[in-house]
């Protein structure tokens, strides 16, 4: 048999575990020099009206970014009903209402077309993602967010390197956070960042990340709020580094991949196919829809026969409101079927950098046998 092949995996070159090594030879392993040549690299590759701050995860700059935006208790905050837990979590965690709604069955993005129904005078912010890299309709959601005075904050934990109508997500729009987990298309081992067109946010941004504090031109510290900790370190910063550098290539062969996969289940009707996008679309994902009951087979049941063919199959994500905090807090799935749906029948394909031809060749052969 070959070797297993899992549904993800970062690459990791040479030159950055030597960097890396450097870097701890360095002795500076807090935040320090590297972080400023990240932020800078960041800054530069999506265009320089555009100031980014790195953090620890895209979950704690989703919470500084709503904290940023005045969201709080008392407030709600539109996003999608399917996504992973932390797109509602961030909005609990800043005492105000997530509210759900629907979304495409094919873009498995925010549904443009409900978010008005759900605007009450409590809104104050939508907060969309750009599921598995596939921007959601831009023009529409600002256009919507400025007819109510409301901010967005962008979930672009899939979305780096990905582009709306030829334009970088990130380069534009109010506040927007990018994830570099492992399994995303570029990593720091841990890690996010968050993009803003105002200084004055960003520099609120630097003070929540790190305790509070302010710093004046002779280094005094002061704390002007009572900020937590979640800085990055020099040595993830190196690495997300050198990731940047390789990161349109990551992308680039992730779109090849996604491609092949569309040549070779084209017409399988076991699966529901995601919606294709175009060029910029970043393929940080490939899912697709089965009838679990249909097929006589629960997902788990599934997921373990891929396996025993030697590949990983990921569910990304259930339906939020089906979750039990959120069904505690009288959420209904039932009330966004699109999202409780594709919450059901999900599956992830493995997709990344390292996979060769024939690796896509194995997975769709795999499908085929297990659906029949």
């Amino acid at each position: 048999m070959k070797p297993f092949l899992p549904f993800t995996r970062p690459s990791i070159d040479a030159d950055s575990i030597a960097a890396v090594g450097e870097v701890l030879r360095s002795g500076q392993l807090a935040s320090g020099p590297k972080v400023q040549l990240f932020e800078a690299a960041l800054a530069a590759y999506l265009g320089s009206a555009r100031q980014v701050r790195v953090m620890t995860s895209a979950t704690a700059g989703l919470e500084m970014a709503l904290e940023v935006a005045g969201v709080g208790e008392g407030h709600e905050v539109i996003v999608p009903a399917m996504s992973f837990a932390a797109s509602a979590n961030v909005v609990a965690r800043v005492r105000a209402k997530p509210v759900f709604v629907d979304i495409d069955l094919y873009t498995r993005n925010l549904n443009v077309d409900l978010v008005t129904a759900a605007i009450t005078p409590r809104t104050r912010a939508i907060m969309p993602v750009h599921f598995a890299g596939l921007p959601v309709d831009q023009d529409a959601l600002y256009a919507i967010a400025q007819q109510h005075d409301l901010r967005v904050v962008e979930d672009a934990a899939h979305a780096i390197g990905s582009r709306h109508r030829g334009r970088l997500i990130g380069s534009f729009g109010d506040l927007v956070v990018f994830s570099f987990h492992p399994n995303k298309n570029m990593t720091t081992t841990e890690g996010g960042a968050v993009s803003s067109a105002d200084k004055h946010e960003a520099e609120q941004l630097e003070q929540r990340r790190f305790h509070g504090i302010k710093r004046n031109a002779l280094g005094e510290i002061d704390v002007m709020l009572p900020g937590g900790k979640s800085n990055l370190t020099d040595v993830a910063a190196q690495i997300g580094i050198d990731q940047l550098r390789r990161l349109d290539g990551f992308n680039a062969r992730r779109l090849a991949l996604a491609t092949q996969y569309f040549q070779e289940l084209a017409g399988f009707k076991a699966v529901v196919l995601p919606a294709r996008g175009d060029s910029g679309h970043s393929w940080h994902m490939f899912q697709v829809l089965i009838d679990f009951p249909a097929q006589g087979m629960t997902r788990p049941e599934f997921q373990s026969k891929m396996a025993e063919r030697g590949i990983g199959i990921g569910v990304h994500y259930p339906c939020i409101p089906g979750l039990a905090y959120y069904r505690g807090q009288g959420c209904r799935p039932e009330d966004t079927p699109v999202a409780a749906r594709v919450g059901r029948e999900t599956v992830t394909l493995p997709l990344f950098p390292a996979m060769q031809d024939d690796d896509v060749d194995r997975v769709c052969r795999a499908l085929r046998e297990v659906l029949g």
